[in-house]
């Protein structure tokens, strides 16, 4: 049995030596395969695959099965510990302007309250963690946001309580607190970036790895795309703009779901597996034009399945043609935060001075890692 874990000393003496506890979890970029690990569509396009007893670079045997990339890059969200009320625990947003606190045993499932919850689940008392972005003013931009928060909340609970819980279990607890108390819709990439970092290839394996033990929902199989020598040649080729515009990515990813429920929505989405996989094969053998085409033919399906995806987008998508470069609403889309991707640099960046004024360019460089964790030794 765990007992409870009482912060409020410890932290006071933490905070005079200007030495809090902290978490910094960085957001990523997604792309073709994007949707594919919410929990529906995993479930729904897995298939038991003949794994080969020798793995290969290209994993051919899991062009069918569900997966996405995500591209780690250097924003996000710093959540720090602070002494708090002995009796009490409580989260506060710098950005969002919101606070919430309760008594440990008594925080009401409701999704103002997904991330006190987890510090109850880790039997914390007598701290406040104090959530606040990295880069101001991008709130909705489809990086993966509240997600990032949800799992780095995880994962600094997880350090003070002295790690009772391994990886893939932080991932499940984040997806399934977020989910479960109708905070988003949401899968399991933003958590497995933040946890593992870099540009990753991930198969999902819903319900474990056969033959593993130890494993559960959220396990994958990884594969790192590109080292961290090349990240500079992908960044020169990709760009983030934020069209100015927020938006509900409940509202798209309800409507990408519901088109499983019929034989047209089922078959286009049923398209979106060997699509993924070419784009992961285009990074890690940096074949930017088969980048470009990937990311075309994913974004025209996610149209036909919902229109209002592109939303606040479009005039950046014709722009982008001017330039032989095309465009990718990130997260649900909608508004928002919008990849720019041109396998030609040189066409990238004249395609950033067409857009400087008109869109604000929200400025990354790809790290490794996924997080970064700092005074957290009881």
């Amino acid at each position: 049995m765990f007992s409870t874990i009482q912060l409020h000393d410890w932290l006071l003496e933490a905070q005079k030596q200007k030495a809090l506890p902290k978490v910094i979890a960085y957001n990523r970029i997604d792309g073709p395969g994007s949707s594919l690990d919410l929990n529906e569509f995993q479930q729904t396009f897995w298939k038991l695959p003949d794994m080969p007893d020798k793995d290969d670079l290209t994993r051919k045997w899991s062009q069918n099965l569900p997966r996405t990339i995500g591209i780690t890059i250097d924003t996000g969200t710093q959540i720090e510990a602070h002494p708090f009320d002995p009796d009490l625990i409580g989260v506060r947003s710098v950005d969002y302007d919101t606070e919430v606190t309760a008594h440990p045993g008594e925080v009401v499932p409701v999704s103002e309250n997904w991330l006190l919850k987890i510090i109850e689940i880790f039997n914390l008392k007598g701290v406040m963690f104090i959530l606040e972005n990295l880069r101001k003013g991008i709130h909705s931009s489809g990086l993966g946001g509240s997600s990032t928060a949800t799992i780095g909340v995880c994962i600094l609970a997880n350090e003070l309580a002295g790690r009772p819980f391994t990886n893939i279990q932080l991932i499940s607890l984040a997806a399934r607190i977020e989910q479960g108390l109708g905070l988003s819709i949401t899968g399991t990439q933003e958590q497995s970036n933040v946890l593992f970092g870099g540009v990753t290839d991930y198969v999902w394996f819903p319900w474990g790895r056969p033959g593993h033990p130890g494993t559960g929902y959220g396990e994958s199989l990884r594969y790192e795309l590109i080292p961290q020598a090349d990240y500079g040649l992908l960044e020169e080729r990709m760009a983030i703009f934020h069209t100015g515009h927020h938006r509900q990515s409940a509202d798209v990813n309800t409507t990408w779901m519901n088109a499983l429920l019929n034989k047209t929505g089922y078959n286009l989405h049923s398209q979106k597996m060997k699509i993924a996989y070419a784009y992961r094969e285009a990074l890690r053998l940096k074949k930017w034009d088969i980048i470009l085409e990937s990311i075309e033919k994913y974004r025209e399906i996610r149209i036909k399945l919902c229109e209002g995806y592109m939303e606040s987008s479009w005039d950046l998508l014709e722009r982008a043609k001017r330039f032989d470069s095309t465009v990718f609403p990130l997260g649900a889309g909608g508004g928002g935060g919008v990849l720019l991707f041109s396998p030609n640099p040189e066409s990238l960046e004249n395609l950033r001075g067409d857009l400087k004024g008109v869109y604000r360019e929200i400025p990354f460089k790809i790290r490794s890692k996924g997080h970064e964790i700092s005074n957290v030794k009881l």
